[in-house]
């Protein structure tokens, strides 16, 4: 097992670019499987998550060639589906949660998957119900194996239906649309997700002969289509991580600048952290940070506390809150920090707790967080990263503090952000790989 060493309170300085986005990769990669022809894919994010997912899919028996580390060339025309019914399949797909995306372009194509229980990050429920319903809808049978721990759906064919969905699911939505694009007949998904992920997706499937519109809104209709081809797609810039950065910079006191942050599909993340007091200047498509020593948390107009919570697209992404929670720790000023979607992800504030922070947990929910003003620097521990968004949240608090951190269990860290300590010394952060 390995750790992060991390010296914190330098002033980090200079310019980063932000890695291709995480969460659509994951549905990017598993559209491949639904042609014979190539797909080239660019910007992609070497990260764990990512590159076990490209594994699986060779494994499935699709051939691909990889020119560097950011872009892939896939052709799935020789697809061996006996290996979903493989032991390795299942353990390799079972460590990936994002191993269920690869379902419904094998139903669209080939008319059988195998989905196993949600793995990826503990951060509280994360229920399949919207995955099955919607593809039980198409026409899909399904049975629950409770010895392999597997959904087994199949279909004779695909049928196109009228969805409402319970929740504007992402993954669920993705899913879906997945299937739906080789099914027989229309298909509407009313309360679909909107994320710019799920727009990149409909976007590429459409370079490759699909017919799908309303594109952008939560009412997406799809016309089923026979085939589909190859195409070529490039993956957006990873909000997650620019929201990070920028929150690293006002924890550091620091001065960074951005480079192609993809500004036009950030949606309120910058007015979120603005919020926080954080200035920021938009230079075409980068963001500069200039150094602050102080930044103030705004109140509401009546001057009540402010109250950051997460929402479905276009609202604020659960994935951030973790950062805007550190973040406001050495803020002027108070905020309710409000996790509604899992509940789970706030259990990571005993961590800065102990480094000193002002927090109180009023429930598994919610926090409130009462700023420290730089009047005292948070310390370094010894700690342990519980979750991808949590282990990024809890480096960004150690390179702030006083004096030395520990974090153990990065691999959690490395599932989502590419290269992190290499790319944080260059800006002048102490961080070290350790064996430990």
């Amino acid at each position: 097992m390995q750790s992060f060493e991390v010296y914190g309170g330098k002033k980090l300085k200079g310019e980063i670019t932000p890695q291709g986005a995480k969460n659509e990769a994951l549905q990017i990669i598993s559209a491949v499987l639904l042609t014979s022809e190539e797909v080239t894919i660019g910007n992609i994010p070497d990260i764990l998550d990512v590159n076990l997912l490209i594994e699986l899919l060779g494994d499935l028996g699709v051939k691909i060639s990889r020119p560097d580390r950011h872009t892939c060339i896939f052709k799935a025309d020789d697809i061996n589906i006996d290996y979903l019914r493989s032991e390795t399949f299942m353990k390799k797909s079972g460590r990936l949660r994002g191993s269920v995306m690869i379902a419904g372009p094998l139903l669209a194509r080939f008319r059988k998957a195998f989905i196993p229980k949600p793995g990826g990050d503990k951060i509280g429920r994360r229920r399949l119900d919207t995955h099955i319903i919607g593809f039980e809808k198409l026409g899909v049978n399904f049975t629950y194996d409770t010895e392999d721990g597997f959904f087994h759906l199949e279909a004779s064919k695909l049928k196109g239906a009228n969805l409402l969905l319970d929740e504007p699911s992402v993954t669920g939505t993705a899913n879906i649309i997945l299937a739906a694009v080789m099914a027989e007949g229309v298909t509407t998904i009313y309360n679909a997700a909107c994320e710019p992920y799920i727009q990149q997706l409909c976007n590429m499937l459409n370079r490759m002969g699909a017919k799908i519109s309303g594109i952008k809104s939560n009412l997406i209709r799809i016309e089923g289509v026979d085939a589909l081809g190859g195409t070529t797609h490039k993956m957006l810039p990873d909000m997650i991580e620019i929201g990070s950065f920028i929150g690293l910079a006002a924890m550091t006191q620091g001065e960074i600048t951005i480079r192609n942050a993809g500004i036009e599909h950030l949606g309120v993340i910058p007015e979120k952290f603005s919020q926080l007091g954080i200035n920021m200047e938009f230079r075409g498509d980068d963001i500069y940070i200039p150094q602050q020593d102080i930044y103030e948390i705004k109140t509401f107009l009546d001057g009540s506390v402010l109250t950051i919570y997460d929402h479905p697209w276009p609202g604020f992404t659960p994935d951030l809150l973790s950062i805007v929670l550190v973040v406001a720790t050495q803020a002027k000023g108070s905020v309710l920090i409000h996790q509604k979607m899992f509940e789970s992800r706030l259990f990571f504030v005993d961590k800065l707790l102990d480094m000193g922070a002002r927090i109180i947990l009023c429930d598994p929910h919610r926090a409130a967080v009462i700023g420290l003003e730089r009047e005292q620097k948070l310390r370094g521990i010894t700690m342990s990263s519980p979750d991808i968004r949590a282990g990024v949240a809890l480096l960004i608090a150690a390179l702030s503090a006083e004096g030395r951190s520990v974090i153990q269990n990065i691999e959690q860290i490395d599932r989502g952000y590419q290269y992190i300590d290499q790319r944080l010394t260059k800006l002048g952060a102490s961080i070290t790989r350790i064996n430990a």
